[in-house]
């Protein structure tokens, strides 16, 4: 299990070209993989999310401490 509590299908925001955005979490990634067209060094300790933007629809990959759950 992760240290991170994040989850596919949780609301998150996170800041984007000076700006706050949200979308929700689509997976959590631990091993290297190629995701939102770039490769992603994650593991079981240090984990990262690709994420769906809600305004843009478009992936993104962020380490647990650049997003905030949403409540």
């Amino acid at each position: 299990m992760t240290k991170h509590p994040l989850k596919p299908g949780d609301e998150v925001e996170w800041s984007s070209h000076g700006s706050t955005t949200h979308g929700e979490v689509k997976e959590e990634i631990t091993t290297e993989k190629q995701a939102a067209g770039r490769k992603v060094k994650a593991s079981e300790e240090e984990p990262q999310y690709r994420v769906e933007s809600a305004k843009s629809g478009r992936d993104a990959v962020h380490k647990p401490e650049a997003l905030k759950k949403r409540s």
